[in-house]
């Protein structure tokens, strides 16, 4: 079973190990950290920075042998009603179990059951097909809004897929089937 709490600086380590190439690391920072690979310290120090924000959440979903997936939300937003999910990961070793999706629905439960708030939004590369099944297989649902980023030596296509409360729960009732206790 799958369970999410919040990040300790310990998990670092598998996360940047989760990073092994030039490609997925792009697609999970979409930028944010200048260069490949990054280390730790690196993860730590760039976290840091959010130590005292009650805008900035770093999670850590682990299972009986250890961290399995890790995931940042941030309030895009003064009223605390629009959220941002990001730096997505899923430790490699346990790609295509699922791991992804449980993730992502125990953090939709927290950010519209504990944070209250309203909608929840998403960004994926278009060249990140899985990525974006995972999304849109668990309820997000693609808007306009879009970016390009010029990522190794291409122009890649950025867009934001979105959620909002009545819309986790319809999909919630559809996938009643997963296990969340």
């Amino acid at each position: 079973m799958l369970r999410l709490r919040p990040y300790k600086k310990c998990d670092a380590a598998y996360v940047v190990s989760w990073l092994g190439d030039e490609e997925i690391f792009w697609k999970w920072c979409a930028g944010v950290f200048g260069h490949f690979p990054i280390s730790a310290d690196a993860l730590n120090e760039y976290y840091d920075k959010f130590a005292d924000s009650d805008h900035y959440f770093e999670w850590t979903a682990f299972d009986a042998d250890g961290p399995a997936g890790h995931m940042i939300m941030r309030f895009l937003n003064e009223e605390k009603s629009v959220l941002r999910f990001g730096l997505i990961v899923v430790d490699h070793t346990r790609r295509g179990r699922g791991y992804g999706k449980e993730m992502l629905l125990l953090a939709l439960r927290y950010a519209f059951d504990i944070l209250k708030t309203q909608k929840v939004s998403v960004g994926v590369f278009d060249n990140n097909p899985a990525a974006h099944h995972c999304y849109t297989s668990i309820g997000f649902h693609e808007t306009e809004e879009q970016e390009i980023y010029h990522l190794m030596g291409e122009n890649w296509r950025y867009r934001i897929l979105e959620m909002n409360q009545s819309d986790f729960t319809h999909q919630e009732r559809i996938l009643s089937g997963l296990n969340f206790r």
